[in-house]
């Protein structure tokens, strides 16, 4: 006999009415982490693209403002310069000149080691590191009201905004990308989007296509027209769902003295000054050490490099990325010392302190979410250099105590910017003892 499900029946809530919008003046005080204007009045509210010392005219919901009016604008704002700023969820800070720009980046960074009682760290300037523009993107691609469109999501994340224009992308991406969507008709599915990845390599632009499913269909049924489309928009390479479908040139980058090809859709740095900039603060960094391992290696940007001063061993988890390393390194021949790999998932199971007793120098560049028990174990270890490269001052500070108390000093800290017009801030940390 089944038994009948019994319910726990909890009294629920009255739901309660949306709070109406009101129409205030507000007074912004600061320019807030994630690029957003800061207002107090009766808790703090956010105001996007706003600065210090603006007074606006907003409506106001919840913690959120909506600008209606400025009333008083700050010395430091500048015209936006693409059309697309304000719906475009990729840039925040368009409207603020450099100056001040680069001066709240390097601020971001000492608040956050101050949160963490490390507010007499030396954090030097930030580094503007754009260069010819971003050469890797991602672009989303769907289907709204009947049409294919590609582009950037919007802010809030509720639309897509076709991008004809884009100032901080390579001229080749950013010519390429209204071209796009002639490739997104070919392999949208009938429900969903995709996502192309795109980087500018030596060779031309590499077009990883993920989301796209049922690859081997896709390609059996219209591989002649995607070879086609592939030379109409010159591509080096087009993947789709990881597996190469259209291979016109090998996509190539240089580090150092040694050629990678990466994998589709590997992690690249997102401008090729910003790789140089991050690479040459680690060498220097690490300068003296002979045998060096390479925590989070990626494809090898620091690996190459620092192979050309000493031994390196790049450990990495993903099997890919590692075998374009070794490749790379096997085919820069005698101009590189030994370069050993390890694939290793480093964020479950950290090198160990046993291991490092054959290092004396480290570099370790981890995802966002930084990597506290790596950091405990080289805290450990006979290292005696440290270059840490981080894509977040939070986690950055939060892995750097454990660090110091084992005798690492923090000689120099350097904000680095390669995400223009973003609050993302890179840095790379310099330790020794």
């Amino acid at each position: 006999m089944k038994q009948k499900k019994i319910r726990n029946r909890l009294p629920q809530r009255p739901k309660m009415a949306a709070e109406a919008p009101v129409e205030r003046e507000l007074a912004i005080t600061a320019v807030g982490a994630r690029g957003d204007g800061l207002a107090e009045a009766d808790g703090r509210l956010f105001a996007p693209f706003t600065l210090a010392g603006e007074r606006v005219r907003a409506r106001v919901a919840g913690d959120r403002a909506e600008v209606l009016e400025r009333l008083v604008e700050s010395p430091e704002r500048q015209a936006a310069p693409c059309r697309h700023f304000g719906r475009c969820g990729g840039c925040q800070l368009q409207h603020w000149r450099q100056e001040p720009y680069l001066a709240w980046k390097r601020q971001q960074v000492i608040e956050a080691l101050s949160r963490r009682g490390l507010g007499a760290a030396p954090v030097e300037d930030t580094l503007p590191a754009w260069g010819a523009g971003r050469r890797r993107a991602a672009f989303h691609a769907g289907r709204w009201d009947g049409r294919v469109r590609v582009g950037f999501i919007e802010r809030g994340g509720a639309r897509l905004t076709p991008i004809e224009h884009c100032p901080v992308l390579t001229p080749a991406l950013e010519k390429l990308a209204p071209e796009l969507a002639s490739l997104a008709k070919l392999v949208l599915p009938q429900r969903g989007d995709i996502t192309l990845s795109c980087i500018e390599t030596d060779a031309g632009v590499d077009v990883a296509v993920k989301g796209a499913g049922r690859a081997d269909v896709l390609v059996r049924e219209r591989f002649s027209e995607l070879v086609a489309l592939a030379e109409q928009l010159n591509l080096a390479r087009l993947s789709i769902d990881g597996e190469p479908v259209v291979t016109r040139a090998k996509p190539v980058l240089r580090m150092g003295r040694a050629l990678v090809s990466p994998p589709p859709g590997a992690f690249l740095q997102a401008t090729a000054l910003g790789e140089a900039t991050l690479a040459q603060l680690t060498l220097e960094a690490l300068a003296g050490a002979k045998r060096v391992v390479d925590l989070f290696s990626g494809v090898g940007t620091f690996a190459l490099r620092l192979a050309e001063q000493a031994e390196v061993l790049a450990v990495e988890g993903d099997d890919a990325m590692l075998a374009a390393l070794k490749a790379g390194a096997d085919g820069a021949g005698g101009a590189l010392k030994e370069v050993s790999i390890l694939r290793r998932d480093l964020l479950r199971t950290p090198f160990s302190t046993l291991e490092m007793k054959k290092f004396d120098g480290a570099v370790i560049d981890p995802p966002r979410s930084g990597a506290r028990l790596q950091a405990e174990q080289i805290a450990r270890a006979p290292i005696r250099k440290l270059a840490y490269v981080s894509c977040d001052p939070a986690s950055f500070a939060r892995d750097v105590p454990v660090l110091i108390e084992h005798g690492f000093s923090l000689t120099r800290v350097t904000p680095v910017d390669q995400f223009r017009w973003s609050p993302h801030t890179e840095l790379v940390g310099a330790f020794e003892r």
